[in-house]
């Protein structure tokens, strides 16, 4: 059942990359990326450094991972909600409130990418910015929609709506606790509420 230490053969591959994605999130929220090694993130997940490079090619690329998993997640359940048939108010509060609880789901990984990016390759920094932008404008066309047919007010400039409502997720990292009063989903609903009604007519 479980996968093998070079990750040969179809069993072990996914495994092997996922108990080195696990260690290194663990380590990197511990410890700070810069302060782990590639040796203390293969000899806590049990690999050896050849099997880390067959995977990663880099420690970079675990950095950009940790991120990139999160990212991907929150891009197709944004492309879910934005598709799915059901008026523009829905689909935008729908999306607003995922991403909330996305990101407090995957708490560490947003916190460790937002903490360290600096420290990605100019190439990957320049994927990332892109696959965020992404995610950004497809947020953005919702509001748009919501303009242009006159549910939503067109005073405020889109931009500004979706900067407003991600810089609330942003910042979820340095005050959102577990053992806090609210849940995740408490906060999600209330959030999008917030940026609902600076949208409303």
């Amino acid at each position: 059942m479980a996968g093998t230490k070079d990750g040969n053969g179809n069993g072990g591959a996914k495994p092997v990359a996922q108990r080195l994605l696990a260690t290194a999130t663990r380590l990197f929220a511990e410890q700070g990326y810069d302060r782990t090694s590639v040796q203390e993130i293969v000899d806590a997940a049990g690999v050896t450094k050849g099997a880390l490079y067959h995977y990663f090619g880099s420690k970079d690329d675990l950095l950009h991972e940790v991120y990139g998993r999160v990212l991907r997640l929150q891009q197709e359940r944004l492309d879910h909600f934005a598709d799915a048939d059901a008026p523009v108010e829905q689909r935008l509060r729908d999306a607003a409130a995922d991403v909330v609880v996305t990101t407090i789901e995957n708490l560490d990984d947003t916190k460790i990418f937002f903490r360290s990016m600096h420290h990605l390759a100019p190439e990957k920094d320049k994927q990332v910015r892109a696959e965020r932008r992404r995610y950004h404008e497809r947020f953005r066309a919702l509001v748009e929609e919501g303009q242009r047919t006159g549910v939503f007010a067109a005073d405020i400039p889109a931009d500004l709506v979706v900067d407003y409502h991600f810089g609330s997720v942003h910042h979820l990292g340095t005050w959102y606790r577990e053992d806090g009063p609210l849940s995740p989903q408490q906060v999600a609903d209330h959030l999008a509420e917030l940026l609902l009604r600076a949208l409303r007519p």
